[in-house]
């Protein structure tokens, strides 16, 4: 019976090489995968999914009104399709989640979904609530702190390097506009050792 999975994590855990792994080891045992990415992220070029160590592949583009469900049995259409793999699955709207259920649920395909659970200011993104609430298998994947600490946290850098605390829910960014921090650093808003 095919799954619907979300792997969430904070920034800069591994998230899209984890998803690059496994759909190259779908392919590589002759398998077809379909691997889907926000329109809205254009970080690694529109389209593609690249992770911070080098992997990268294309992928088929989401925005809000996407019907997934239809597109990917569009796809199925054309050609099989073993799994599908979505990234910045934060950016996904509550529909879309349960149209990846119906995926799963009533077209027998594996549903595996990978980002952020929360914003910069600790809310859960509306994609990553409804995953929270859906899906059939949670995995956190960890990266750490500055101090050594699991990182829950995001906080999202302005101009001059200090810790934002207010602004719009989405803005697009990487190491240089974000830092994951535990969630005691993150209340502290602090980034790193403090000079006594």
């Amino acid at each position: 019976m095919a799954k619907l999975y979300f792997s969430y994590s904070s920034m800069n855990a591994g998230k899209s090489t984890i998803l690059l792994q496994a759909a190259y080891n779908y392919r590589e045992r002759g398998m077809h995968t379909l691997l889907l990415t926000a329109a809205l992220d254009d970080r690694s070029g529109r389209g593609r999914i690249a992770s911070r160590i080098g992997l990268a592949c294309d992928a088929d583009l989401f925005e809000t009104g996407t019907d997934l469900r239809a597109h990917i049995a569009g796809r199925r259409d054309e050609d099989r399709i073993d799994c599908v793999f979505v990234d910045e699955a934060q950016f996904l709207s509550e529909a879309q989640v349960w149209q990846l259920a119906g995926v799963a649920d009533d077209l027998g395909i594996p549903v595996m979904c990978y980002g952020l659970r929360t914003d910069f200011q600790g809310r859960l993104f509306p994609g990553s609530a409804a995953l929270l609430a859906l899906a059939d298998t949670l995995r956190e994947v960890k990266t750490i702190c500055w101090c050594g600490r699991k990182a829950t946290m995001v906080a999202r850098l302005g101009p001059s390097g200090e810790i934002l605390e207010d602004g719009e829910q989405v803005v697009i960014g990487g190491e240089d506009r974000y830092v994951s921090l535990c969630r005691r650093h993150w209340s502290r808003r602090q980034l790193a050792h403090a000079n006594d």
